[in-house]
């Protein structure tokens, strides 16, 4: 599989560090002994490669909140067009807001294309009629509100080990289900400050967790699988896609009638590029964000994957510049940056 190599001084991943990688984006809280068992490596050696992927900056294990626990709208997909030469400069600023979760600098009629999450207190009409339109620079602003969504990115799999070992993944991945937490006032003052916890660190223990809240491990455990098997919280890793060997970033729209939005869904959510698909508003119903390994990857998907179904009307496409910010984590080039600070909030 082709890889990016990273300029001199960057960091790069060996083949070890390859597997680690592709392993926990399966099973984000696989336990270090039975994750060094499956890729064959001493227990000594997978803990301090995950120590070294972790100060790096290289590789994250967060939590991703339902994002209807946590938003007072659905979320927004926003087109944002700078005045010429202020890309920068709106960038900086939208990075100051909150709400954002995801921003990446583009190529093509808007050269910035954001997520909008209208976090709970938040008050979106003020966020998209005045805030980010009055920002310095900002020319136009063309937002489409995010419907549902089809795939997500902690769904998103780097493909690189065998069946074997990624079904023995699955089994340390699988929850078992639970009721869904349907608003935050449900969960105690425990629940609530275990589940800023895994946010922050989904690979978190439960003795970590108790030590820090001053209550039993056993207390903790009991919170942390009520958080994770109702969904309330699920265990993503993030790192950047560049050091998997899919340096190219793309926002894609494909336009299909109403009857085929469905089909199209299901076809396209299985595509390894793929990693965030939903239907939205605006003049294409269905938007998608994907990794590719270069022009050539993308120019297959769009001709010989999207080409192949033969109800699509029309696509358009844009390629990332830079990424910047993704599930409210910054980034440092090829670093993981500083996470957002109260994104969970009741």
């Amino acid at each position: 599989m082709p890889r990016l190599v990273p300029p001199a001084g960057q960091p790069l991943l060996d083949e070890t560090d390859l597997d680690i990688a592709a392993a926990m984006h399966i099973a984000p809280r696989v336990p270090t002994a039975a994750l060094a068992e499956i890729l064959g490596l001493p227990v000594s050696t997978l803990s301090r490669r995950l120590v070294r992927l972790q100060e790096e900056r290289l590789l994250r294990v967060v939590g991703r909140y339902a994002w209807e626990l946590i938003t007072s709208s659905n979320p927004y997909e926003l087109w944002i067009t700078s005045a010429p030469g202020r890309s920068r400069a709106v960038l900086a600023e939208l990075l100051r807001i909150p709400d954002v979760q995801f921003v990446l600098q583009t190529s093509g009629p808007a050269d910035l294309y954001a997520n909008l999450f209208p976090l709970r207190g938040s008050d979106q009409e003020e966020l998209l009629g005045s805030v980010i339109p009055s920002i310095p620079g900002v020319r136009a602003v063309d937002s489409r509100m995010i419907l549902e969504p089809a795939k997500v990115g902690q769904a998103w799999r780097y493909p690189r080990l065998d069946d074997e070992r990624v079904e023995r993944l699955e089994g340390h991945a699988a929850v078992a289900a639970h009721p869904p937490i349907d608003d935050l006032a449900q969960l105690s003052d425990l629940e609530f400050e275990t589940m800023r916890m895994l946010g922050a660190n989904a690979r978190v223990t439960a003795a970590e967790v108790g030590r820090t809240l001053g209550v039993s491990s056993s207390t903790a455990a009991r919170a942390i699988r009520l958080l994770l098997q109702s969904g309330a919280v699920s265990p993503r890793v993030e790192m950047q896609s560049d050091l998997l060997g899919y340096p190219l970033h793309a926002i894609v729209t494909i336009d299909v009638q109403p009857r085929d939005v469905s089909n199209t869904l299901e076809r396209v959510a299985v595509h390894p590029s793929v990693r965030l698909l939903s239907t939205v508003t605006g003049s294409a119903p269905i938007s998608l964000s994907g990794v590719f390994h270069g022009p050539a990857d993308l120019a297959t998907f769009i001709r010989d994957d999207l080409g192949a179904l033969p109800w699509v009307r029309s696509i358009q496409s844009v390629t990332g510049l830079r990424l910047q910010r993704r599930y409210w984590i910054d980034r440092d080039g090829l670093r993981l940056g500083a996470q957002v600070a109260d994104v969970l909030r009741r």
